[in-house]
């Protein structure tokens, strides 16, 4: 198997993506993680830009176990020597052993960029790198835009990858800068480049085009054994290719040693903690690692992938970390319902739930992400969940004076005990909440332990303007156990209330507490 180095620029090409920001300390999180999943190189951003990238080489010093950490710059400027250059010499004062420095490789941005002309760039590419070389360092040189320097001038784009050549480069990245190329001009630089430079090359691909990823394994299949890339796709503009998709394509698509194969079970969880120390929403579509990626919705999918799971997956999920879902929606068959509750119910009791199922989605509810009640509306069907309480009214006030004053009544009852309690909150829901805490925590003390930790609203039909029906959905946590509810009514306090009391009774059945009121109706009969 052919090795294949990773290079990871998160640090650096990944913060350039609009609304995300690192801190040093979140960039040591993610550089430790690098680290520990076997990625060759990481780069740690530019001294030169800024101070907390400096500060991050000095923090990282000798921490890492495999990985390298690589310094970013550019070539000297125009009209001085590499030894008056501030970029260079920040460089050096990082004592770092790898330095990445990039340089024009289009005529274009030679003279209309750098308003220079071709033998001074070609000069500053050389000199540079020779001036990193001479000083011990492995200099890997970013053949910026040579790809659409190409198409212009095919000689001087391959001039420049000679010049850093000539200085003692270590490694040549052809860079795809704008991001917009096709596989096949890929292969033809790549094929062109060594032919013309005796060094390993390395690919660096914007997925301006959607084709960050395909250019990269591209690039490989014709020769480059380097690949730069971020996690998730971060990046300037569109992005840059995801080593989250490209690794795994690498090792078990092309039969290349990249990185800790081991640690490939474990690629999910990089992909989410990245996303949450950058505080970004994971990608549920992204390949491999997506929360979708091996969801199943269709009937028939779900019925072929209960016989046959590759049918429908082109790798078993534990292999990066994930594991099948078969998810309960209006598409579903009985397949997907059979592969959650086959255990559980009978074929009639199935064939109801598919038919409840349908028409409560088609109401507007959606249980692909409100598993708790799906799982509720199942036990149910089985005599499973007891009545822990009764509620026989609530009622919501929303005063404005000054400020807003929000409050609720609850009454619920529970076995021969009655509770009314008063509630107040920031909000509506919020004071319902708080009122029906109130009252149920005098009888179950798990209530105690609940928090909600995400509550989110969607206006299904914006048509019918403030009288639209809504879907809430509702996160909640007990301990270390997620619960996910849903409610829909035209009335977003009832639909709200839906999802609170189905996420009560998930924890209250789950945690299998005995009902009270349940009890009571035992000793009067």
């Amino acid at each position: 198997m052919e090795r294949v180095y990773l290079y990871d620029t998160t640090l650096r090409d990944g913060t350039q993506r609009r609304g995300l920001s690192l801190s040093l300390e979140d960039k040591i999180r993610i550089a430790t993680l690098l680290d520990e999943y076997g990625i060759d190189f990481i780069e740690g951003g530019w001294p030169a830009s800024n101070p907390k990238d400096t500060a991050f080489f000095e923090a990282t010093r000798d921490r890492f176990q495999a990985a390298r950490a690589a310094a970013f710059g550019s070539t000297r400027h125009k009209g001085i020597t590499a030894s008056e250059d501030a970029n260079l010499a920040a460089i050096v004062d990082l004592g770092v052993s790898v330095a990445t420095i990039f340089g024009k490789a289009s005529i274009f941005q030679v003279e209309k960029i750098l308003e220079t002309d071709r033998e001074e760039n070609l000069r500053m590419v050389e000199e540079s790198v020779r001036f990193l070389a001479r000083r011990g360092m492995t200099v890997i040189f970013d053949a910026e835009h040579y790809f659409d320097g190409l198409r212009l001038d095919a000689e001087y784009a391959e001039a420049v990858l000679a010049a850093a050549a000539a200085g003692g480069a270590a490694w040549l990245v052809l860079c795809d800068t704008n991001g917009g190329s096709l596989p096949r001009w890929i292969r033809y630089g790549v094929e062109r480049a060594q032919a013309a430079a005796k060094l390993p090359l390395g690919i660096h691909a914007h997925n301006d085009a959607g084709l960050a990823v395909a250019n990269s394994l591209e690039a490989v299949d014709a020769g480059a054994m380097m690949v730069q890339g971020t996690i998730n796709g971060y990046g300037e503009r569109c992005g840059n290719a995801d080593l989250c998709t490209v690794w795994p394509n690498l090792v078990w698509k092309m039969d290349r040693t990249a990185g800790r194969i081991d640690r490939l079970t474990e690629l999910t969880r990089l992909s989410r903690t990245v996303s949450e120390i950058a505080n970004l929403a994971p990608d549920d579509g992204a390949p491999y690692v997506g929360a979708n990626a091996f969801a199943h919705k269709a009937g028939v999918h779900a019925g072929a992938v209960r016989k046959h799971p590759e049918a429908y997956e082109h790798i078993e999920p534990t292999r990066v970390g994930q594991s099948r879902q078969i998810l309960v929606s209006e598409l579903a068959g009985r397949s997907n319902l059979l592969h959650h509750f086959d255990q559980l119910l009978n074929a009639d009791q199935i064939q109801s739930l598919v038919v409840q199922v349908k028409e409560l989605e088609a109401q507007g509810y959606q249980f692909e992400d409100a598993e708790s009640s799906m799982r509720l509306m199942a036990e149910r069907a089985a005599d499973h969940v007891p009545p822990y309480y009764a509620v026989e009214r609530f009622h919501v006030s929303v005063t404005y004076d000054t400020e807003s004053i929000c409050e609720a009544t609850v009454r619920i009852k529970v076995g021969d005990r009655r509770f009314v309690e008063v509630g107040e909150g920031d909000g509506p829901v919020h004071a319902l909440d708080d009122a029906m805490r109130k009252a149920l925590n005098q009888v179950y003390p798990e209530m105690r332990e609940l928090r909600l930790t995400d509550y989110k609203v969607r206006v299904l039909d914006g048509r019918d303007a403030t009288r639209a029906a809504v879907r809430v959905w509702i996160r909640s946590e007990f301990h270390d156990h997620i619960i996910q509810t849903v409610g829909v009514s035209r009335n977003v306090l009832a639909a709200s209330w839906q999802a609170l009391i189905d996420a009560v009774d998930y924890l209250l059945w789950s945690q299998k507490v005995e009902s009270l009121h349940r009890l009571t109706l035992s000793k009067k009969s």
